[in-house]
């Protein structure tokens, strides 16, 4: 059973996204990861196999500093556990995305992604996703509506977030048939797999009803239903 922690704030998520994925390591996993949007407008991701421990002596090595970013820890459902298919799992330089759940037209969306000259580099149904948001970017669609559209073409379960290069500052997430709570800070706002992960920052939260979006900026969020309202 996957995690994800997602926070958006006016200091380094870092420790945030770390101490999150401490507190979902009793879901069971094999390997864990972040990405952030770094300044000016960089995307940095770092992914390892095995423990959140692993994880966190490489980013002590090398940290991040951006100030919006998403966290996972992943048990192993599409493609063997490998830091090729850790997530998060990213599109180009400028777009990153985590997910729980399981996508059951992954290789119909991946076939046709394939027709259009896209590539995907691991075995996981997660990284359609990632690259489907990018398509609606490239059409001009922005994050939230690009989002919106694609979970419309997914059918099973998921909780997601994801980041921009291009839009620092902020991150969307939705839920359909996997849980995901939004947690409310001192001008900063989360996300997480369940409360317990955001406990350390927050005692506030708001609970994403079935097929919820929403766009998360630092101190601030707006929820949208099924249907865009």
């Amino acid at each position: 059973m996957c995690g994800i922690v997602a926070a958006a704030a006016k200091r380094s998520v870092q420790e945030i996204l770390l101490e999150g994925l401490r507190r979902l390591e009793y879901r069971g996993y094999d390997s864990a990861g972040v990405a952030v949007v770094e300044s000016p407008a960089e995307l940095e991701v770092c992914k390892q196999l095995g423990k959140v421990e692993i994880l966190e002596a490489a980013l002590a090595a090398k940290p991040v500093t951006g100030f919006t970013g998403i966290a996972h820890t992943r048990w192993a459902t599409h493609g063997e556990p490998s830091t090729q298919n850790a997530h998060p799992h990213r599109s180009g330089k400028r777009l990153a995305l985590v997910h729980n759940g399981i996508i059951e037209n992954h290789e119909a969306l991946r076939e046709e992604l394939r027709s259009q000259g896209v590539v995907c580099v691991s075995d996981t149904d997660t990284e359609v996703i990632v690259h489907l948001v990018a398509r609606e970017r490239d059409r001009g669609s922005t994050l939230l509506s690009a989002v919106q559209s694609v979970v419309r073409q997914l059918e099973g379960a998921y909780a997601l977030a994801v980041i921009d290069a291009r839009v620092p500052g902020t991150l969307v997430v939705a839920r359909s048939g996997s849980p995901l709570v939004l947690g409310v800070g001192l001008g900063e706002t989360y996300a997480g797999s369940d409360t317990l992960a955001l406990r350390p920052v927050t005692d506030r939260f708001v609970y994403l009803a079935e097929g919820d979006t929403a766009e998360l900026k630092a101190g601030a969020y707006q929820i949208y239903d099924r249907l865009g309202d």
